[in-house]
């Protein structure tokens, strides 16, 4: 989260050497189109990633389903279920993201339990 009068390709800078940083094994990074240019070979050369750039063709129109930005759309989408992170009532970014924490948490923890939300399970139970 940064403030709003920060480019992202220049707040993705700080990003990547964190990441790098916490997590040495990661070597690909999917990025918007928005991030192309010379971010793409700073992280080849300072942090050692590959950055690949999803980019959207010029002679398409209308919705296209991009690769790999799916996954990005499916999990904000996961996220919207937890009701705190619906409206952005945080006021600090702090906070906000310990709520994103907790919500991917919540999620991922009741997958390794093998439960399932509740409205599939309620959808499932009536198809038998």
């Amino acid at each position: 989260m940064t403030a709003a009068n920060v480019q992202d390709r220049d707040a993705a800078v700080p990003l990547l050497a964190r990441l790098r940083e916490m997590y040495f094994s990661i070597r690909l990074v999917w990025a918007d189109g928005g991030y192309a240019g010379r971010l793409v070979d700073w992280a080849a050369e300072k942090c050692r990633l590959t950055l690949g750039i999803v980019k959207r063709s010029d002679d398409i129109a209308g919705f296209v389903v991009l690769p790999r930005r799916w996954v990005v759309e499916r999990t904000l989408s996961w996220l919207m279920r937890s009701r705190r992170l619906v409206r952005d009532y945080e006021t600090l970014p702090v906070v906000h993201e310990a709520m994103v924490l907790w919500s991917m948490t919540m999620l991922m923890s009741s997958r390794l339990a093998g439960r399932r939300p509740a409205a599939f399970s309620r959808a499932a139970s009536r198809a038998r």
